[in-house]
Formats: structure tokens, sequence, C-alpha cells
């Protein structure tokens, strides 16, 4: 992927908006004694970056937001790899889905990329990191995990949705 200057612009900004939402407004909930469970609205400038600049522009803001931001703020916790290729899959499914389609695209569209993307990603893989990090069973940790992507599910499709929808429109306008 070639970045022109505008191209990186945005996808530094959206960098810069996921490590303070993850980083300064995110919180983590404990279970069992270990933080295990994350809240925040971190992923939704990485689902923004594949969906708007494809799926090497999500892939490479999530890496950069997970590695930029472990070392402003690591939370107390370890620096694990997994969660790294997490964050850069959680940018880089949405490119691939919904990028090429220039067209305007559904709320229902967005809505099925965004659960295959915290499917994949938040409850999978960062389930898994997380019992591999802390020795905690996998299926003691899903039920937590499962319920917190219940509440995000929802704001993460309309926010993903409206705000790609305008962009495009706003670029529709400049050409």
């Amino acid at each position: 992927m070639r970045l022109n200057t505008r191209q990186a612009a945005n996808l530094g900004l959206l960098t810069a908006v996921s490590i303070v939402l993850t980083r300064v407004f995110g919180f983590v909930l404990p279970i069992a004694g270990v933080g295990a469970l994350r809240l925040s609205f971190g992923e939704i400038p990485i689902l923004l970056a594949g969906v708007l600049f494809g799926p090497a522009g999500g892939a490479l803001t999530g890496l950069a937001s997970d590695l930029i931001g472990y070392m402003i703020n690591s939370h107390g916790g370890a620096f694990f790899p997994g969660f790294t290729l997490s964050s850069a899959l959680t940018g880089c499914i949405p490119g691939w889905i919904l990028y090429q389609r220039k067209a305007s695209f559904d709320l229902w569209q967005v809505g099925a990329t965004v659960l295959l993307t915290d499917l994949v990603t938040g409850v999978f893989l960062n389930t898994l990191w997380l019992t591999i990090l802390y020795g905690q069973g996998f299926f003691v940790i899903l039920p937590m995990r499962l319920l917190a992507r219940l509440v995000t599910l929802p704001v993460y499709t309309v926010v993903v949705f409206l705000i790609s929808r305008a962009y495009r429109s706003y670029r529709r306008g400049l050409t």
C-alpha cells in the first residue's frame, strides 16, 4: 500500500483517537481477580480505518494504535503480541469486506461486518490471548466478554455506519 499525504494524516488521526479512547477513556474490569475485561470504544477508529482506507490501512492503524498505546499506558499488563495481531485484524477484516464497495452500503452490512470482526478478534482471539497470558480457563472468561460485546456491538455498528457514510459523501462532494 502506498500512502499519500492525506491518507497518512487520516490514518495517524484515527490511530491517535483510538489510543485516547482505549488508554484514557477505557477502563478494565477485573474478573476473578484478573483484569480480563477492558471496556472502551478504541476499536471504532480502527474499524473505520479499514472501511475507509482498505485492509492495509486498517491493519496499519490497528498495529500502530496497539504498539504506541502500550508504550504510553500499558494498564499495568505485560506486552503480548497476540493483542497486536488482534488489533491489526480488527482493521483488516472490515477493509477486506467493505472497502471495495465504492457505492453506499447498508446498516446490516456494516453490522454483519462488525459482528464477524468482533467474534474473530474481540471474542475468540482476545479471550485466547487472555487464557494464555493469565492461565484462566477460556470458558471462564468467555461469558463476561460476550456480555460486554452485546453492549458495544450496536454502538460500534451505528457509529461506523454513520461516520463512514458521512466521510464517503464528503469525498464525493470534493470530486
